[in-house]
Parts: structure tokens; C-alpha cells; sequence
């Protein structure tokens, strides 16, 4: 019984993680194979591109990118503040979290907007950065 309940208290405590987005603040940021200058640059991300934190190493993160793919970067190239990336072809976004509300403005796929907030119903509230916000379904960003 004992055992039972230390298992199920592992499932639940691994479950009550949540998963760690932040945004690009350089302008450019390196991705490496390792976690060293020196190792082999990948690719470069740039400002305001989510990222999901993995593992955190002194002043490296590894971090996995809308695509899937996992390297790391300098801890110091990353902001708390939160975006998330258009994932589908065109996204509509709208005033308000209904499929049936005003149109605000669309944003074409790979498109970073900051994350407002997360609302009910499957959808998250975003604003682009020249000042506009609405609401865009959840099935169609990443970053969460």
C-alpha cells in the first residue's frame, strides 16, 4: 500500500510540473550542440521567439523550439516575458474568444505574439507588437 501511494504521489508531483516557456530577448540568439561557445553553432532564433526551458545549467539552457528540435543557448539571451508562435497557415484573431467575433487582424504562420493570457474555452489572448490584441484559438499557437 505504501508503495502504491509513493507512486501515485511521483505521477501526480511529475504531472503538477508545468512546462517552462520564455521568449528570445536578443536580437539574434546562437543555438550550439553543447552548452559552450565553443561547440557548433546550430541555428539562430530571433527577439521575441518562444522557446521551452528543458534543462538549466549555470548560464546555458537547453531548450526545444516549435519544431522539436533541442540545443542550447546562453541562459542570458532569454526574457520571463512570454510569447507564443502562430503555427497554423494564416490564424484569425479575434475580439473576443468566440469563432463568431469580430475579425481584429490575422497572423501568418511563424508570426511571435506576446501571450495576454490563457482563456476559457481553447483560447489565448495575444497582442502583436505594433499595439493590437484579440484572441486566437489554442490549437493554433505554440509556447504553452
Amino acid at each position: 500500500m505504501r508503495w502504491l501511494l509513493g507512486a501515485l504521489w511521483c505521477v501526480a508531483s511529475l504531472a503538477a510540473q508545468a512546462l517552462e516557456f520564455r521568449s528570445v530577448d536578443a536580437e539574434a540568439a546562437v543555438l550550439y550542440d553543447a552548452p559552450s561557445a565553443q561547440a557548433k553553432k546550430l541555428f539562430i532564433l530571433s527577439r521575441h521567439y518562444p522557446v521551452e526551458i528543458i534543462v538549466a545549467l549555470d548560464k546555458w539552457v537547453k531548450v526545444r523550439d516549435a519544431s522539436g528540435a533541442l540545443a542550447w543557448m546562453e541562459s542570458s539571451k532569454l526574457a520571463a516575458k512570454r510569447t507564443v508562435l502562430i503555427t497554423a497557415a494564416v490564424a484569425e484573431i479575434r475580439s473576443q474568444p468566440d469563432a463568431a467575433a469580430a475579425l481584429v487582424f490575422k497572423a501568418e504562420r511563424d508570426v511571435a505574439l506576446e501571450l495576454v493570457e490563457i482563456a476559457s474555452g481553447g483560447w489565448v489572448k495575444v497582442k502583436h507588437r505594433d499595439g493590437q490584441s484579440g484572441f486566437v484559438p489554442l490549437k493554433e499557437v505554440w509556447g504553452l
